[in-house]
């Protein structure tokens, strides 16, 4: 049959298929008002022959480390399976309900076609006249509206001249459909599309959710049951409608055994029917990251995910491919070591306690994850039950709510700008327990500046006096970390900052343009993301390469095809020798300083540097290895009491206005002392690297040169013919430090210029202080030990007198005894 017959009689078909009989003639009354004969032939010649019939969409699932499903991703819950991996019951049942000759027929079953009208018009059961591939074009096309419901009604409709046309278009496609695939390429494809009810996609995905098993293994009853569901899987579905979806599987297993098809016998057909559907079975599969094992590592994964460019341009076409194009993430979650991060997390602070920790660690040299805990571990809305949706170690542009000011943590990203500038770790200052700053000058991006008004800085350790950075970091000395920060420049420090990776817990900020100005910054008084700390520090421990934090392995397309995941960027952000020497310098803080407490008891080498803000409200330990940087960390929330700030809740007594100093935590009565050492040192950050490393063999920091220890040696500029305050300035521009020193004096009287502490055109290190020295007058000392010896002098010369006047005297005695004894010898 060809040409314009051939194109009649499909319209007659499509006429048939709209279902109106008028005086015994196929006219669509209401779908061919207006359209002729040769126009519906001209449509149907005109119609495009090829169907774009892509696999349809697939979820996508997330592996951890050891192997097993951590989460899913989907709009569809599917999985696609080759048709000799699905039982050949279930290709019958499904074959015996919807389209018993799709083996024998073509595209269109003109038999069973007239028949279902037939059968229709008698007031009989209602029967579909669509073949399998009939039923696949639609699907396929509702398929490609991803939702759109206005272009699945189109894709749809049935009746009207939009029906009609809809229904000779669906007829061409399958007449094409059934040239490009065998029979059995369909039926897979069928199979692998349809909807069953409760989300399940396909088959596969269907014997999984109703009875946990693969549609491989499915016995008769079970087969029967899904088949059933494709005609009206919400109104059959066998949870909620247990009743109409037996008779539903009934109606199939009776038309299986029917004398027609002779398919099963009436027997298994009896056996099958008393088989009882068992809610228990049902297996619902989650969506996304609510509900999994580790939730918020799961949605980091997902948001990592939609970065990629590898999976499309825009964030919605590669939201598109996770959620429809079956692959397979495999990340590198380590189950065990999250675990053990988890556990020394809620052992300190509970879920629904005013309180917010984390611990976060990254292996130094690859940026990879090892875990990411958080005392709100379960994702939800239930705030009551201590559920949050907010990753709260990471910043927002991956789902973080803020940040947490981490104090003298920053100190060690201002050392690192020093070491960088050439200070040497031996730099001495004279760190006062108070010093006002108000005045004082520094070097920003823009230029040169300086602090408005007064700034007090006070120590809060006790340390103070002359000091070098090894006693300045040991003791996290507030006022020698300003004075270093000062010399070194707010444009360096804020810039090593954002190079180590740390990020602010405001979004859209940029840390060196906002804090530049900010001389308070090496303080801690910065709001940033725990994880971006740990990444920090792990550039130490990486001897100076920064990676950025990654936690996917691979990327499989569901065709095998390995796609660019994040490799973590590693970059040299500092030279070894820099981070030799601040692997030192926070070495010495965890040997004999405030990080003694946090130390593991392995005695394997370690750095770190702990962090307390002034009003106690957060408390830090960032510490490290060569094998692995972690820094855990303890907030207040300031939504919660005792720690709201509002003026209510000062009133009324309700605010601490001490922050966690002195706090016990009411889940697991813990008592906090308000330091990084004694609270997220010693109970988070110790525990947790303690049985991490267990296995790690030992790995030792290497030693910086002597220049990063003791400076470079520099030439002493030259002073001729200037004053003090111009060879101060000259000095200083050199890059030394000038400060004021008195020493004793014989020939300067107190209050005078005495010189200074190196020559001109000597060597001295670079960066180094030059003193000014002025005289005390003559030294003390000097002054009582010449007295002592003048007085020594005397005593000897009168004593030497009164010897001689005494040896005198009795000489002059014996002369006169002789002249008596003479005088009376003589009479």
């Amino acid at each position: 049959m060809g040409g314009v017959a051939y194109s009649l009689v499909m319209f007659v078909v499509v006429s048939v298929l709209s279902g109106v009989l008028i005086a015994g003639l196929f006219v669509p009354l209401a779908g061919l008002a207006g359209v002729s004969s040769k126009a519906a032939a001209d449509e149907l010649d005109n119609l495009p022959a090829e169907l774009a019939t892509p696999v349809p969409p697939t979820r996508s699932k997330v592996l951890m480390g050891d192997g097993k499903i951590l989460a899913y991703f989907y709009d569809e819950n599917r999985i696609y399976v080759k048709l000799d991996k699905i039982a050949p019951v279930m290709r019958q049942a499904q074959l015996a309900i919807e389209d018993h000759r799709f083996y024998e027929h073509g595209a269109l079953d003109l038999r069973g076609t007239m028949r279902a009208l037939v059968r229709n018009s008698s007031g009989s059961e209602t029967q579909g006249g669509s073949s399998i591939s009939q039923q696949y074009v639609k699907m396929v096309q509702v398929e490609a509206c991803q939702g759109d419901k206005q272009c699945i009604n189109d894709a749809t409709r049935s009746s009207g001249a939009e029906g009609y046309q809809r229904k000779i278009r669906e007829l061409r496609y399958a007449i094409a459909l059934e040239k490009r695939f065998t029979k059995d390429q369909i039926l897979e494809r069928y199979l692998n599309i349809a909807y069953y009810g409760e989300g399940a996609y396909g088959v596969e995905a269907a014997a999984r959710h109703y009875y946990s098993k693969s549609a491989k293994d499915l016995d008769l009853s079970e087969a029967a049951m899904l088949a059933g569901l494709v005609q009206n899987p919400d109104a059959n579905n066998p949870v909620d409608n247990p009743g109409a979806a037996a008779d539903r599987r009934d109606v199939v297993l009776n038309r299986m055994a029917s004398p027609e098809l002779k398919l099963i016998t009436v027997a298994q057909a009896t056996a099958a029917k008393k088989e009882k559907f068992d809610p228990a079975e049902v297996k619902p599969t989650r969506n996304g990251c609510v509900g999994t094992k580790y939730p918020f590592l799961c949605d980091y994964v997902y948001r990592t995910l939609l970065t990629m460019p590898s999976l499309g341009k825009t964030v919605k076409e590669r939201e598109n491919n996770v959620k429809r194009g079956g692959l397979t993430i495999q990340t590198a979650i380590d189950p065990k070591t999250q675990d053990t991060a988890q556990k020394a997390v809620s052992k300190v602070v509970g879920a629904k306690d005013p309180l917010i920790s984390t611990m976060n660690m990254i292996q130094p040299g690859t940026g990879l994850i090892l875990a990411m805990a958080q005392s709100r571990p379960v994702m939800g809305s239930d705030a009551k039950k201590g559920q949050t949706y907010w990753n709260l170690a990471v910043d927002p542009a991956m789902g973080g709510i803020q940040g947490y000011q981490a104090g003298s943590t920053f100190k060690a990203f201002t050392a690192a700008a020093a070491l960088e500038k050439g200070i040497p770790l031996s730099k001495k200052y004279n760190a006062k327990a108070s010093m006002n700053f108000g005045g004082k000058s520094f070097e920003s991006c823009d230029g040169r500046e300086q602090v408005y008004g007064k700034w007090q800085v006070k120590n809060s350790t006790g340390a103070n006096g002359n000091m070098n950075m090894y006693r300045g970091a040991a003791m996290s000395v507030n006022t020698y970390f300003v004075q270093l920060e000062m010399n070194t420049g707010m444009c360096r420090v804020t810039k090593m900052a954002k190079k180590l990776g740390v990020k602010l817990g405001t979004p859209n900020r940029d840390i060196v343009d906002y804090y530049q100005h900010t001389p308070s910054f090496t303080l801690g008084s910065v709001e940033v993301s725990p994880l971006s700390m740990a990444e920090a520090y792990a550039t130490f421990a990486a001897r100076g390469i920064h990676c950025s934090p990654i936690i996917i392995e691979s990327v499989t397309t569901r065709t095998k095809k390995k796609l660019e995941v994040p490799n973590g960027n590693c970059q040299r952000v500092m030279s070894k020798d820099v981070a030799d020497g601040m692997n030192k310098l926070l070495a010495g803080v965890m040997k004999n300083g405030t990080g003694t407490r946090a130390r593991t008891s392995d005695g394997r080498p370690q750095a770190g540097k702990t962090g307390t803000i002034d009003s106690n409200e957060a408390v830090w330990f960032a510490g490290y290895t060569p094998d692995v940087a972690g820094v855990a960390m303890i907030s207040i929330d300031n939504t919660k009491k005792p720690f709201i700030k509002s003026r209510a809740a000062r009133n009324a007594g309700e605010f601490r206005r001490q922050g966690v100093k002195g706090y016990r935590i009411p889940s697991t009565n813990t008592y906090l002392e308000g330091s990084g050492s004694g609270d997220s040192g010693m109970k988070i950050w110790k525990p947790t690297m303690e049985k991490y490393l267990a296995d790690v063999p030992r790995t030792n920091f290497k030693s910086p040169p002597s220049r990063i220890e003791k400076g470079k040696m520099v030439d002493v500029p030259s002073r001729f013919g200037l004053g003090i305050k111009a060879y101060t300035k000259k000095l200083e521009k050199a890059g030394f430090t000038v400060d004021t020193n008195y020493v004793y004096s014989d020939g300067v009287p107190r209050g005078g210029f005495v010189g200074w502490s190196v020559s001109s055109g000597s060597k001295a290190p670079q960066y180094s202080t030059v003193y000014k020295l002025y005289s005390q007058g003559r030294d003390p000392e000097k002054v009582a030990a010449e007295k002592a010896a003048k007085k020594a002098a005397a005593d000897k010369k009168k004593k030497a007198a009164a010897k001689k006047k005494k040896a005198a005297s009795e000489a002059a005695k014996e002369a006169r005894e002789k002249a008596r004894k003479e005088a009376e010898g003589g009479g």
